[in-house]
């Protein structure tokens, strides 16, 4: 983020903007008359919340951020990914091959076979 008319760009830190929207969408939803006493209420209700369940929504936020911003994150799960589908692929049609090759065995001999009765008739 940035402040038209300077020089300064102050950076959010990660996991606030999370923070800041879901204030807003709750103050959007209740219309409250006293709106910082509403913000207050709602930062000690998310801090206790996060003291008793140890799940921090700001440090959630900043995974998510991080996930469609960066995607540094994840790009390493991808890319294994990527590599056992890649390995799985291979695997199959290397056993695809082994079958058709046996079933190609099995016609030849059977064609082999009933040469061999024609002949013998």
């Amino acid at each position: 983020m940035s402040i038209p008319f300077s020089n300064t760009h102050y950076r959010i830190p990660q996991g606030f903007g999370n923070l800041l929207e879901g204030l807003t969408r709750e103050i959007l939803r209740e219309q409250p008359e006293n709106i910082p006493a509403f913000a207050a209420a709602y930062f000690e209700n998310l801090l206790e919340k996060r003291e008793k369940t140890n799940f921090d929504p700001a440090e959630w936020g900043a995974k998510v951020e991080d996930r469609f911003y960066n995607n540094h994150a994840f790009k390493e799960l991808n890319e294994d990914k990527e590599k056992e589908e890649f390995a799985a692929v291979k695997i199959q049609a290397a056993f695809r091959g082994h079958v058709a090759r046996e079933e190609v065995k099995k016609m030849k001999s059977d064609k082999v076979k009933d040469e061999t009765e024609d002949e013998m008739e």
